[in-house]
């Protein structure tokens, strides 16, 4: 990938939380709560009518089914348990996709599951198995064993990046117990720079619970003009009509 090659901008979305409409005005793709982790029907719903009526991409964004920890604690369980899972979530949000006539065009997995995915081969392999099995590409971190697993599937895979995330040396995500996981604004810039410079990533995320995210998306909106880096869907996939 080189540095002046378009970048997606991705959002995860439909948790209930008030920024959605207009993050999307922001973003190219979105990923959708599945309504386990966080949302419901009706909001879930009202995101994917905005992202249509915008022409955002739509992706599964299935978690842990855990409210109270907003599918941010870590779960052991098993690669079947973990496909099981995520299909389940996928279907009940293509049934709000269908009634909105929005197509759902990636998989990517919400908080710890993400997280486990990305360092624990029996996550991956359920989270792979189930991209399989949908059929749909699958967002995750660069370098990681969920990227070995998914390219051996013949998985198309969107190595993904996070601005307003601290990285550690070894390229993972301080995690949110750290008191500075989280960037300060003025420290985006340098953030992004790193991830997009050389091309490490083909998406950015933003995170649309945090209470900066639409300072956020306008912050790296700007950062991405000022290096003339075009920002558009990631794939082919999810630019077919």
């Amino acid at each position: 990938m080189n540095a002046s090659d378009p970048i997606d901008v991705n959002a995860d979305l439909g948790e209930g939380f008030p920024n959605d409409t207009a993050l999307l005005d922001l973003v190219t793709s979105a990923a959708v709560s599945c309504g386990a982790h966080a949302g419901d029907p009706d909001s879930i719903r009202r995101t994917l009518d905005a992202a249509r009526a915008r022409g955002v991409v739509v992706g599964a964004h299935p978690g842990y089914p855990d409210r109270e920890g907003f599918g941010r604690r870590d779960r052991d369980m098993t690669a079947s348990e973990v496909e099981s899972l995520i299909r389940s979530q996928v279907a009940s949000l293509q049934d709000l996709a269908d009634s909105a006539g929005v197509a759902i065009r990636f998989l990517k997995p919400h908080g710890a599951l993400y997280n486990q995915a990305q360092r624990r081969d029996e996550t991956a392999r359920g989270v792979v198995a189930a991209a399989v099995a949908l059929g749909l590409p699958l967002l995750g971190q660069p370098g990681t064993p969920l990227e070995s697993l998914a390219r051996a599937a013949g998985l198309a895979f969107i190595p993904e990046g996070f601005p307003d995330r601290r990285y550690r040396p070894d390229g993972s995500l301080a995690p949110r117990t750290d008191p500075d996981a989280v960037l300060a604004p003025d420290e985006l810039p340098a953030n992004v720079r790193g991830l997009l410079v050389p091309r490490r990533v083909r998406t950015l995320c933003l995170h649309g619970d945090h209470p900066d995210a639409l300072a956020n998306a306008r912050r790296l909106r700007a950062i991405l003009d000022d290096l003339a880096i075009p920002v558009r869907p990631f794939s082919p996939i999810a630019t077919e009509s």
